[in-house]
């Protein structure tokens, strides 16, 4: 009675569980309106878990009641019969309980299976044409697409209910005395035979249709040399084949079982040949004739024999990935000196200097206003077109609240959930500007009017008219949202203009969030939840709206649970209101011959948990960027656009869930188009596949000699971290304009120098890859030796060595870019300097630049347009930088004053005295507060600098340690990252 009760109430809480869910993942999808795509995955589920589940469990317990029924009336006097009557005691009287159990608890875990196989189900009900044929058997891919998986998994499940058939129907016969191991005559009855026997025969059926399956199988497995996917030369001659007589072998051997075992012989001896035959038969005719066609007809001509098979599997998996259209340019790269134009060079201008992932603490200190804002761990890039400007890079970051960051009193259920409910305002800031001492110029996203002049612009750039964000990245928690009282706002909103002491407080006006308004919705979401606010609390009322789910990822991921979602989700402003822009793909694992690959490993790299979500270790070997998806970061509105056209399987995907899923592509708003950029997973994936798929001829794949690879992050390559590519907004040559694009430079296989440079942008709202390929052999260095090459150079050495000197200061290297400029290469590295002061952040000081082969041609400029004056005045001069001061053949006379260094006099000490009282003005600056007062005393600084440098080799003096004493800690042309003033207030 306990063990009853105890059951009944854990049934009675599971159940409940699983309403509650499934109600309250009802009323969300009800409030994104895809209430189609929850009642669509459910009803499939629930179908196919009772056809399976039933399915099977009608088969088990026909074949266990079969055996009863053909159970021996009269049993052999045994003391193995004795035994088992006890059994036939216990199991008898209650015969059809015990075989309902048992077939209730096999359909229940065989439905459990199959109720996952929703998707198999939904794309084989709506399958589509590829309109390309497989090499091999010349069938659509849509079958294998679409089809193959659901027959694998058919097959499975009836090999598991004939091998539990055939156990429980052995045990039945044993119990009953239809099998015996005792006692005179046979040791199995004429009618347990038959059924036994039939039962091994539909399993022998089985494997000859699993044969079948298995000739399509061998074009999605790896087999051709070396480490392709599809069916190579010993494939095609010796299995296939092979497979093939097994599949009628099985057939012969199933009827041959049936008949010597019930009409024949009678007997089991010719049905045991029988099987040992085809046991046989697979080692020898499956497993020895196609070794030894491996081992002596295509071993010793591999090349030659896998030839063909090898060019199917490139233009598959070119095909299967969307390589098929890209475009491969020479590029020679042949000059070396920095051209005269390269200065006015558009695509010069346009280098993108702010790096996202550095400069987030930046955005953070200077545009938080109170503690708890945040904007992540990585920014994102995008480009805007505002008044009178061409398009530009934008370096752009959400203002939302951390959960984490909130202070103990702040932490509360009431303030966590209904008071701190929304972020603020997008920011933003031209990607290759900077201002007050190397921070951003921030154009957009103000809270207040109090933007210091000239570190900042004057009034909103990028405007909006709903600056308020609901739904964001950092939206972990669910908040309760409304007031019926309009006097009783209690959601923090901003602090007012003029007045960071005061805030401003907000009740959400919105239809995003499920209304909760009558008691038993609160009572639902207050056992969902675990929390009794829900009901006690006078926050919640009749007006009361609860947003879950509100990370754009995991919104869009649940509406379309088909797609893979890009790891890296950014924010537009788009007609007034922040949208989060998601790219989504479809992805199968079933294309014939092509390459296979685990997402998360393709897709990772330096940005990878650093703002950018991980992919899921999927095997796949088709991708494509299908869809764009929105969500309305005020009220949580998913839409998803349409973006490829031609993908079957997202026509599947919209014909299974009543063709109004998707919204079509020439629906697409023109204003969000605009925003629509290359996705950075699927160019990884790309770009990875391209270093070895860029080669098309078979004998040259074989080889192995033209592959590239990724190269890993130049600033440390010893991590074994990939370099990620990077949005620039630029022109390549080839190209007819400028254009928004992800770039990423590849090197030789196993080797350092530039071998390619690969882009993916969009023309016409249409995918493009483009690859600009060096010469073989080239001088041109590729990221990681150009990094060291540009760091090594001796001038830059000592004021990268300058700009370290503190112990408490620390170099940043941010992205270094490779841009193919002027029939030569420009590279160009941010260099940012953090000091060791608490809430210091990143300030970008520098800019690394080199031309050509990357070493010869190296400065260390203040800012980009400093730096290509430089390099272009060492072109002219041709008098490129070198490694080592010149050698006069003369060394300085030494000098004997008590180890004291020489009074300074004329031009050295009148610049020795500019260079201090810069000094002493960055630090007024620093300890005024006042931005605009400390960047300009850096500049002066930095002339200061220079001028005392000059003056010093005007006096012959070998070393900068003649010039006045600075200390190290606080002089900010040695330390530049001595702290950037904190603003008051």
């Amino acid at each position: 009675m306990t063990v009853g009760v105890l059951v009944g109430v854990f049934l009675l809480f599971t159940l409940l569980g699983w309403g509650i869910d499934a109600y309250t993942d009802y009323l969300w999808f009800d409030e994104v309106n895809f209430t189609g795509v929850f009642t669509g995955v459910l009803v499939t589920r629930l179908l196919l878990f009772l056809a399976i589940g039933l399915a099977m469990a009608v088969v088990i317990a026909a074949n266990l009641y079969l055996a009863y029924r053909l159970r021996p009336l009269l049993r052999p006097h045994s003391a193995e019969q004795a035994t088992l009557e006890r059994y036939r005691m216990i199991i008898q009287p209650r015969l059809g309980t015990w075989i309902t159990v048992i077939s209730v608890v096999i359909g229940f875990f065989a439905g459990l299976s199959a109720q996952s196989r929703w998707k198999d189900w939904m794309l084989f009900q709506n399958s589509q044409p590829f309109g390309v044929k497989d090499p091999q058997f010349n069938v659509d891919v849509g079958f294998y697409v679409f089809d193959y998986p659901l027959w694998r998994y058919l097959l499975g499940v009836g090999f598991t209910t004939v091998v539990l058939s055939v156990l429980g129907a052995l045990a039945v016969h044993y119990i009953f005395g239809g099998v015996r191991l005792q006692g005179v005559g046979d040791r199995m009855t004429a009618a347990a035979r038959a059924h036994l026997t039939t039962l091994v025969a539909f399993f022998v059926l089985l494997k000859a249709v699993a044969y079948i399956l298995d000739r399509r199988a061998l074009l999605l497995e790896q087999h051709v040399s070396p480490g392709l996917y599809g069916a190579g030369y010993t494939d095609v001659n010796a299995l296939l084949p092979a497979k093939e007589i097994l599949a009628y072998i099985s057939i012969v051997v199933a009827i041959a079982i049936i008949v010597f075992s019930n009409a024949v012989m009678r007997n089991l001896v010719w049905p045991g040949v029988s099987l040992a035959l085809l046991a046989i038969s697979a080692v020898a005719i499956g497993g020895i004739y196609p070794l030894a066609v491996q081992n002596f007809q295509v071993q010793p001509s591999l090349a030659d024999k896998e030839a063909p098979y090898i060019a199917r599997s490139i233009e598959a998996t070119r095909a299967a990935f969307g390589l098929s259209d890209t475009e491969i340019r020479p590029y020679a790269a042949s000059t070396t000196v920095p051209p005269a134009t390269l200065a006015s060079d558009t695509s010069a201008q346009n280098v993108r200097l702010i790096d996202p992932q550095l400069v987030s603490e930046a955005y953070t200190q200077q545009q938080q206003v109170r503690g708890f804002y945040d904007f992540g761990p990585k920014l994102d890039v995008d480009r805007y077109t505002l008044a009178d400007k061409q398009a530009q890079d934008y370096v752009v970051g959400v203002r939302e609240i951390n959960d984490n960051a909130l202070t103990t009193q702040q932490q509360n259920w009431l303030n966590r959930h209904t008071v701190f409910t929304h972020g603020y305002g997008m920011v933003a800031a031209p990607a290759n500007e900077v201002v007050c001492g190397g921070l951003p110029y921030f154009v957009s996203g103000f809270l207040g009017d109090d933007q210091q002049p000239g570190c900042a612009s004057a009034s909103e750039e990028i405007k909006v008219d709903q600056p308020r964000v609901y739904f964001g990245e950092q939206s972990t928690e669910y908040a309760i949202v409304g007031q019926t009282d309009a006097n009783k706002k209690t959601e923090f909103d901003r602090p007012q203009p003029n007045n960071n002491n005061a805030e401003e407080r907000y009740t959400y006006e919105g239809t995003g969030g499920v209304p909760i308004g009558s008691f038993f919705r609160r009572l639902v979401f207050a056992i969902k939840n675990t929390e009794s606010n829900f009901l006690l609390s006078d926050a919640v009322n009749n007006d009361s709206r609860l947003m879950y789910v509100r990370d754009p990822r995991s919104r869009v991921e649940k509406v379309a649970p088909f797609l893979t979602i890009d790891g890296d989700p950014y924010p537009a402003v788009v007609d007034g209101r922040i949208k989060w822009i998601l790219d989504g793909y479809t992805t199968a694992a079933t294309y014939p011959y092509a390459q296979r690959i685990n997402l998360q490993e393709e897709t990772t790299d330096e940005l990878t948990n650093r703002g950018t979500v991980a992919l899921a270790r999927d095997n796949i070997n088709y991708m494509r960027n299908s869809v764009k998806a929105t969500v309305d970061a005020y009220d949580g509105t998913v839409t998803l656009y349409e973006f490829d056209d031609q993908d079957p399987v997202l026509k599947a995907w919209n014909q299974a869930f009543g063709g109004k899923l998707i919204t079509p592509k020439a629906q697409t708003p023109a204003a969000l188009a605009a925003h629509f950029r290359y996705p950075a997973d699927m160019f990884k994936v790309q770009r990875n596949l391209l270093a070895r798929f860029h080669v098309t001829a078979a004998n040259e794949y074989f080889s192995g000699q033209d592959f590239w690879q990724v190269p890993n992050v130049p600033d440390d390559p010893d991590s074994g971290v990939k370099q990620p590519p990077f949005y620039l907004n630029v022109k390549l040559p080839g190209q007819d304009d400028t254009r928004f694009q992800l770039t990423s430079a590849v090197t030789p296989n196993n080797r350092d120098n530039l071998a390619a440079l690969i882009s993916g942008s969009y023309v016409d709202n249409k995918p493009r890859l483009e690859v600009l390929e060096l010469p073989d052999q080239t001088a041109i260095q590729g990221p990681v030796q150009v990094h060291q090459r540009m760091t090594n150079n001796a001038t830059v050495r000592s004021e990268l060595t300058l700009l370290s000197n503190s112990n408490q200061s620390q170099v940043l290297f941010g992205n270094l870019i490779s841009l193919p400029v002027g029939d030569g290469m420009l590279y160009v590295e941010p260099v940012y300097v953090k000091s060791g002061q608490q809430d210091a952040v990143p300030l970008l000081q520098k800019v690394l630049m080199s031309y050509g082969d990357g070493g010869t041609y190296v400065v260390l400029a203040n800012n980009l347009k400093d730096g290509l004056d430089k390099l272009v005045a060492q072109g002219k001069s041709n008098q490129p930088a070198t490694n080592n001061p010149p050698d006069t053949g003369t060394q300085p006379p030494p000098t004997d004053n008590g180890g004291q260094q020489p009074a300074l006099t004329g031009q050295l000490a009148t610049a020795a005295t500019a260079l201090d009282k810069a000094i002493a003005d960055v630090k007024s600056a620093q300890q005024s507060g006042d931005f605009a007062k400390y960047g300009t005393a850096l500049q002066a600084l930095d002339t200061a600098m220079t001028n005392f440098q000059n003056a010093q080799k005007a006096a012959g003096v070998a070393t900068p340690t003649t010039g006045p004493s600075v200390p190290p800690s606080t002089n900010p042309s040695v330390n530049p990252s001595a702290p950037a003033p904190t603003p008051s207030g």
